[in-house]
Order: structure tokens, then sequence, then C-alpha cells
């Protein structure tokens, strides 16, 4: 069947008998070319004056949409703060659930095969498996990998299938019980908003996508795949997903990488204005003004409260992209910037909330950390000022390096003691112990530098040469914030600290930069100053290799609980490798 009679035939199955000008405007035929297909059914029995007929439906049947898959496995971080609080699928948009208004819509078409992949807060969306008598997949690797896993794990449902997004709003149904081909929505973008755009060859068909091209066609809401396209995007992930290829990538990504190997995919222009897509507080605002004051979100609540302002006055939610532990984002309030820190997930097992709160306080009474302003112990979340015209510092410039030793020679100094203790090598065996529940630890040589470790750990610990005082403890570069002119140092991200050696932060700061072994005696002699003595030296050399393997020992339980922890797991094991060997060859442990 030729696309046109298609189209004219399933209007008239939706619509019955219509003026010729109610047609055209509907499928964008000419009313000429309009004329000639009505003609050309009518001449094959498809249709007749009273409307489709029994062979018209039997001439649709290959057309029709088997099923939808809806995509909501996804943390939609660029919603925060409100997706920290109910995953974006579930807002109330205009008095309906997002997710729900879609589910009907696809039923309303004809669609009830549908299925719905979950992984964020998944338990919140098992309601709707009863509910609409949709069927539930679970995405385990929601965290670490993109939407081609949530695919790869449907690929034995998808057929004549749309594919959908939980967080999309179409202001008008925009599916069909039948469609003709391989499709992308979008509409004809003037300005070239940076999102993916179709580029066009014949027959409307994508040839190759483009990020903000101007007078395109941006990409918005969903697709629909027959079943060759559907049987060769699943060859497709199934081939390359034992080797990870396709991780880190969106089915979009894919798609242009083999677009010309696949079968064809067009564009189906929708009219702007129909599909909404809220990536962002101000798009959401914008479509639905209840959230201007009232965003349903206890993390809006709070720094409402904490800053003394109205919800609406809280703007320009932005992802700070350093931070292995929690996620953070700036915003502003009645012209000031602030950050606030959401907790990570898993980090009850090692961070003790009230302890981080005290240092905190501290911190700020010694003007370490004076950004400090509010933070939850319960909850985990902290408010604080931005520090405006900073640099992280350059680990081979010296004037860093200074002034980076003289703020942390003033919290040393103060000789502030607490009442709760960061101890590398016993909380490494915690961590050990929580890895070990979970998975086996399958390393040839991690017994050995274990034992390397816990060899240099019992004998600077009993040496004697340095009180145990409050330590920050997680002393790399993006945790310190150098002002620009040089004036002052902002110690931030007071997580782990506690009573411990000093040896952890001087330590730390070397493991991150990676310093060789005399760029690291000269960063000790530098911190130690008319204290140095080669006992002293010795001591600070041995917790470089501690330290790093606290902290891989914490990258491989984070990793045993979901998350990708990339270069920097093998640079701690590395430097404690490194730095082990030095310190029983050279200080003579064995």
């Amino acid at each position: 069947m030729k696309k046109n009679e298609f189209l004219v035939l399933r209007y008239y199955l939706k619509n019955g008998v219509s003026n010729l000008r109610n047609v055209s405007k509907a499928t964008s035929l000419s009313l000429g070319t309009l004329s000639k297909t009505i003609n050309n059914l009518k001449d094959k029995g498809l249709i007749n004056k009273l409307g489709i007929t029994e062979k018209g439906l039997k001439a649709l049947e290959p057309y029709k949409v088997k099923n939808a898959i809806i995509m909501s496995a996804g943390m939609s971080t660029r919603l925060a703060p409100l997706s920290f609080d109910k995953p974006k699928g579930l807002f109330e948009i205009k008095n309906e659930i997002l997710i729900e208004r879609q589910i009907k819509q696809l039923k309303e078409a004809g669609i009830n095969d549908i299925t719905i992949v979950l992984g964020y807060k998944k338990e919140s969306f098992f309601y709707l498996g009863e509910k609409f008598d949709v069927k539930i997949v679970i995405n385990p690797y929601y965290e670490t990998k993109n939407n081609c896993e949530t695919l790869y794990l449907v690929r034995d449902r998808l057929s004549r299938t749309y594919i959908c997004s939980c967080d999309q709003y179409f202001t008008v149904n925009p599916f069909n019980e039948y469609e003709y081909e391989t499709f992308y929505t979008g509409f004809k973008d003037k300005n070239g908003l940076d999102e993916p755009h179709a580029v066009l060859g014949s027959n409307n068909r994508i040839i190759d996508l483009e990020k903000g091209k101007k007078n395109s066609y941006l990409l918005l809401g969903f697709a629909f795949w027959n079943e060759e396209f559907s049987k060769a995007f699943s060859n497709l992930l199934e081939e390359y997903h034992q080797r990870g290829d396709f991780d880190n990538d969106f089915w979009e990504n894919v798609f242009q990488r083999y677009i010309d190997e696949l079968p064809p995919m067009h564009i189906d222009e929708r009219k702007e204005g129909t599909i909404f897509e809220f990536d962002n507080l101000k798009q959401l605002r914008d479509f639905d003004h209840k959230y201007i004051e009232n965003t349903q979100s206890k993390i809006m609540e709070n720094i409402s409260r904490v800053l003394n302002c109205k919800e609406g006055e809280i703007l320009d939610f932005a992802p700070i992209q350093e931070g292995l532990t929690n996620t953070s984002y700036t915003f502003m309030v009645k012209g000031k910037k602030y950050v606030y820190r959401h907790p990570g997930e898993g980090t009850k097992a090692f961070i003790d909330r009230d302890n981080e709160k005290a240092a905190l306080k501290i911190a700020r009474e010694l003007n370490i950390d004076p950004s400090y302003i509010k933070m939850s112990a319960r909850e985990g979340w902290k408010i604080s000022r931005y520090v405006d015209n900073t640099h992280s510092p350059d680990y081979n410039n010296i004037e860093d390096t200074k002034a980076v030793i003289k703020k942390m020679r003033e919290l040393h100094e103060d000789n502030r003691v607490v009442n709760w203790e960061f101890n590398p090598w016993k909380d490494a065996l915690k961590l050990e112990r929580g890895i070990k529940k979970k998975q086996n630890i399958d390393m040839p040589d991690f017994e050995s530098l274990k034992n390397d470790i816990k060899k240099l750990y019992n004998k600077v610990d009993k040496d004697g040469l340095v009180s145990k005082r409050l330590c920050h403890c997680d002393t790399y570069r993006p945790n310190w914030l150098i002002k620009n002119d040089m004036s002052d140092v902002v110690l931030i991200d007071w997580e782990y600290a506690g009573n411990a050696d000093p040896g952890v932060d001087v330590g730390y700061y070397i493991v991150d930069a990676m310093y060789d072994f005399d760029k690291a005696k000269e960063f000790i002699k530098m911190y130690l100053g008319d204290d140095y003595t080669p006992e002293l030296e010795e001591h600070y050399m041995s917790y470089v290799a501690i330290i790093a393997y606290y902290w891989f020992v914490w990258a491989l339980y984070k990793q045993a609980i979901g998350s990708v922890m990339g270069e920097v797991i093998y640079n701690w094991y590395f430097m404690a490798k490194k730095y082990a060997k030095y310190a029983l060859r050279t200080y003579h442990y064995e």
C-alpha cells in the first residue's frame, strides 16, 4: 500500500467520511493528490461512500502497532532538586500525572500492550501495573548505563513498537492504532536549540543528526519502529552488549552511528506546541504556573525556609560536575549564589552525618569553611554559600601549594579534638566486609597489598610522632577553593572529617596529585617546616600509601553498590602499591 493510501484509509477509520479540506489538513496531502487517492481506494473496494470497508480494515492489519515501551529508568538530574523527591514521570502537570496521561493516551489509541522499564525510585511506579494493566521491567543499571540498556532488556518485545519516554506531555493524543513506517516525531525549529535535529534526505528520511541546526526538525516526542528496524536495532544491541560499547549511549547515538546500515527512519512532523519535554525547572514553571510557588518538593521547601525566601525566588539550578560521593547543584536566590548538596546512594554505610555537621560548625568557626549555612544530619542535605572568584589548586604551582599548606596547617595546629574518628585502615576493613557481602574481590594481589598496608599502619600508628586531632580527611583538589587574588583558601566538604593522624590530609593531597617520591618529600618538607625530621618524613610517606589504599577500597565498595568510578580507582590502587613498596623498602619495615 502506498503511503498516501494508508494516510487516507487511517483517517477514514478514525473519523469517517469528511469533506476533502478536512482530510487534506489532517493528512497534509494536496487536494489534487487526495482526490486521486480516494478514487484509487474506492476502485480497490477499501472505502465507499459510508467510510472504510471490511476489505479496508484487513488492508490496514499489517500496519497495526503491536505495543509500546515507556522508558522510565533514568534519574532526570537536570530537573533537580524536584527529581530527588520523586521521578519525573510521576510529576503532576496540569492536574495529571505525566506517565499516567501517556498510558491513557496510548490505550485510547488502541495500544494496550504497554511495558514500562523502571530504575530510579522504581517502587514509586509499581502501582501502575495494577491500575493500568501494564507490564513492568526493572533496569538495575540505571545509574551506570544509558537507555540502550533499557532497550536491550526489552529487545524481545520490539516489533511494531512505540518507543516513548515517561516525561513528555502531549497536548493532543499523538498515537495511532496503525503506523506506516519507522519515524521520529519532531517540529521545525527556526532557532536551532541545542538539541539533536534531523538532517533529511529524500522522502523525509533522516540521514544524520546534528545539534542546534537552524531551520531543521528538532527531534522531540517519541519514535515508532517497524519490524525491520526493530530486528536490526536489536541485533546491534545484542552484538555489542557484552563488550559494553553502548553503555554510555542513548539509542539515538547508536542510530546516528549506524544510520547507513539501519533500515530508514523518517521524520514525522508535528505542530510546535503540541509536544513538551521538561528538562529543567524553568520549563516546568513556564508550562504549569503552579510550580512557581509550589513545586511540591521538600527540598525547595527546605531552601525556602533556610534562606527565608519564596519558592519562586529560587532560580537557575545547575549541576556541579565534581564530586564522587554526592550530587551538588548551584542555584540563585535574590541575586546571590548558593550550593545545594544532595547525599549520594549508599553514603550512610560510611558517613556519619551527625559528625559531619559538627565538623562543619568547627570549620566555620575556624574560618576554614565559612561557606557553610545549614545541614540536615537526618536527611543528609546541605546548603552553602557559593564561593566566587576561586580556582582549584594547580598541583605544579608553588604558590597554590603554599596556600594549601598554610590552610592545612591552620586546621592541624588548632589541635581541635572531637569524639569521633577517621581511621583509614580500620575503615577500609569495614568497607571490605561490605564489599564481600555483595561480591568477591577478584584481584590476585589484593591480599598482598592489604598485608603491606597493615605493616605500614601498625608501625606509624605506634611511632608516637604525631598526635591525632580533627582532620579533613578528603583533601583532594576539588575541595580546595583558592581565591584568585590569593587572599584566602576555603576547604569544603567535611563528610569524612574526624579525629585522625594529619598524615591522612597530607597523604591524600599527594595521592590525588600523583606526585613522584621526590615531589612528595618536597611537599612534606614544606608542610613540616622547622618541625621536619627524617622520622616524620617516613611517617607521612607511609600515610600516602595508607590513605591511597583506603580510597581504593572505598571505590571498590562504590562499584559493588552500582557506581561507576572510572580511572580514579586505578590511580588509587597504583599509588597505594607504589608508596607501600617504597616505604617498606626505604624505611626498613621488613
